[in-house]
């Protein structure tokens, strides 16, 4: 399989795993690529263009997926030694990441393209790809650990330095792509100051490069202005929880539940207290807004559960975070039928369908599944008063 870009040679010598280093272009994945190569594994690079236009996926500091960023890696490859290539999936993130991120929007839900992304892209299309050539597997910049059971079985655990976790938006991966995920950095407690030492210790030019951040398909970071592009402006109303009208809005999909700026309402409210957005309904094409305890919500149905091992059987008890920089909040779950039934032991805000729920036993990921309905605590104080 030789004949394939970037396939390793099978009758050259072997030492340690033959490893596919995803390189972004950036200085985690740099150094979890170097760190890969110095333990001895038969590393190789790729850079993925995920963009069929390079420039537009970034505006300074921001996204990825650049010309500028498929360069930096291949010098950053040049370094380590490693041989690099650079691969197009910007068709499958077309249709993966992008395509899904404008529907779940046009939907009234709140997605996260992050996620999405290390579903579909690099541990789905670049890992199919990267096993059908050989390569054991796949090694990534991610904040977190693969811990390797006597049985043989792979578990997904937070990193270290929980100040970097990322296995919040690894928490879509199963059993099969866990067995062939590396995540260097995922052990070390090390501060970022400290893997940008490593990297200019190392020779590699990254070492002071910006983070991306943000949507790296959203250029200059305007996610209302990009969806508007896609799905046009659509003039509707902003009302109250009584259905009162209090302004209007150019397009439903510009919001999130639990919004607070840029609502742009005429007046305020009659305690005088800001409002937030409760509900998006595109079906009529209105955002409802009100007080933030409102937005309290105590329990949750999830759909499409993935887990990173065996499903739990019954009931449980676990702790579960909702967003990829949000804390962690206890939580009764069951898995019945094919949802995820959650119930909250203190109510929470700001929880969107759409979204994803990472359950966790102990630093342990169990699973993640999509938010589809949430339960609002002052509705069922409602029922139970009526």
């Amino acid at each position: 399989m030789t004949d394939f870009p970037g396939a390793p040679d099978p009758k050259a010598p072997r030492k340690g795993l033959r490893v596919l280093a995803a390189m972004s272009g950036g200085v985690d994945s740099a150094v979890a690529a170097a760190r890969a190569a110095e333990a001895g594994h038969d590393v190789t690079g790729v850079h993925l263009a995920l963009s069929a236009n390079p420039q537009s996926f970034r505006t300074g500091a921001r996204g990825c997926c650049t010309i500028e960023d498929s360069r930096d890696a291949r010098r950053a490859a040049d370094v380590i030694g490693i041989p690099f290539y650079c691969w197009d999936l910007a068709e499958r993130f077309r249709e993966d990441v992008v395509e899904d991120f404008v529907a779940e929007y046009e939907a009234g839900r709140t997605p996260n393209p992050c996620l999405r992304c290390n579903e579909k892209i690099k541990f789905a299309a670049l890992l199919d790809k990267a096993l059908a050539l050989g390569f054991d597997a796949v090694c990534t910049g991610h904040y977190a650990t693969v811990v390797r059971g006597e049985d043989g079985t792979r578990e997904l655990h937070r990193a270290s330095d929980m100040a970097k976790d990322q296995s919040y938006v690894l928490g879509v991966l199963d059993d099969r792509q866990l067995a062939h995920a590396m995540f260097p950095l995922g052990d070390t407690l090390t501060t970022k100051d400290e893997i940008r030492a490593e990297a200019e210790r190392r020779g590699l030019a990254v070492a002071k490069k910006p983070d991306s951040h943000d949507i790296c398909f959203i250029a200059d970071g305007d996610t209302r202005g990009f969806l508007a592009n896609r799905l046009g402006r659509a003039e509707g109303d902003i009302v109250d929880e009584s259905g009162a009208k209090v302004g209007t809005h150019e397009g439903a999909y510009g919001f999130t539940i639990g919004q607070r700026k840029g609502l742009r309402i005429g007046h305020p409210a009659a305690d005088g207290k800001p409002r937030y957005v409760l509900d998006i309904s595109p079906v009529n094409n209105t955002v409802t807004v009100g007080p933030v305890e409102a937005l309290d919500v105590i329990a949750l149905t999830a759909i499409r559960p993935r887990w990173c091992g065996a499903a739990p059987q019954g009931p449980g008890t676990y702790t579960a975070q909702l967003r990829a920089h949000g804390g962690e909040t206890e939580v009764a779950a069951e898995l019945v039928g094919d949802e995820l039934q959650v119930r909250f032991t203190e109510p929470v805000r700001g929880v969107a369908p759409g979204q994803a729920i990472v359950l966790y036993d102990g630093t342990r990921v169990v699973g993640s599944a999509t938010i589809a309905t949430t339960e609002r605590a002052r509705a069922a104080q409602a029922a139970q008063s009526a």
